[in-house]
């Protein structure tokens, strides 16, 4: 049995117009403990509800999310939340650091869900990531490559089981996109935890041995992506 085991994963959203459009159906997919796998994605695919789907922010609407022992389709919002603090770690390509604090207590704060974060990890995490002077840096005080040095140290704080990355060099320069990108998978590698990356960057997924295309896993097709609160 794989860490993450996907099947018939299905979710729907209603248009304005109150037709209802199947956004995801992904009959397969599986990922093992320690695997790093690139998913090529463009804009628009479903591929952040995806992502969202196996971190417990959103619901599915069909099909079967098991991770490890645990079916995560089954759980309660309470319940993803408990699960998505102590297994996984989440990259989003607009980092979602809270501006009124430090990039210590971005980092604290996010591992403050889970088991196994705290101050010291959060700080050698930061060290590790060359921002042992940035520490109590608000957002708006750092640059956009230490503000994602900051994003995956907080998805890395705690030792998660699996690390989500959407889009994590997005924001970033080829050169930056690129060294951030080798801090993730270090990080990973080096913590045990498997990764599973979206991206449409080409150098990007060029890098990883497993790489799938999200137009072959998801059925449902190109649509126009809509996320839950957006």
């Amino acid at each position: 049995m794989g860490l993450l085991e996907i099947r018939d994963l299905r979710k729907d959203y209603t248009s304005p117009e109150g037709e209802l459009q199947r956004v995801l159906e992904v009959p397969s997919f599986t990922l093992e403990a320690g695997e790093q796998v690139a998913v090529a994605g463009s804009s628009g695919s479903g591929k952040t509800t995806f992502l969202n789907i196996l971190a417990g922010i959103l619901p599915a609407d069909g099909g079967s999310v098991r991770f490890g022992e645990v079916e995560v389709t089954s759980l309660s919002e309470a319940e993803r939340d408990r699960y998505r603090a102590r297994e996984l770690g989440y990259v989003f390509q607009s980092f979602h650091l809270l501006g009124g604090y430090s990039a210590l207590e971005n980092v604290v704060l996010g591992s403050s869900f889970g088991p196994g974060g705290d101050v010291a990890q959060a700080r050698e995490l930061l060290t590790r990531l060359g921002l042992a002077e940035r520490l109590n840096h608000r957002p708006h005080q750092l640059s956009i490559g230490q503000q994602q040095r900051v994003a995956l140290a907080r998805a890395l704080v705690g030792a998660p089981r699996l690390v989500l990355a959407d889009e994590p060099t997005g924001n970033l320069d080829p050169r930056h996109a690129l060294e951030a990108l080798e801090l993730l998978r270090e990080l990973c590698r080096e913590q045990g935890a498997a990764l599973l990356l979206v991206s449409h960057d080409p150098a990007v997924l060029d890098s990883f041995e497993r790489r799938e295309d999200f137009a072959a896993l998801n059925r449902a097709g190109a649509t126009a992506e809509q996320e839950a609160g957006s």
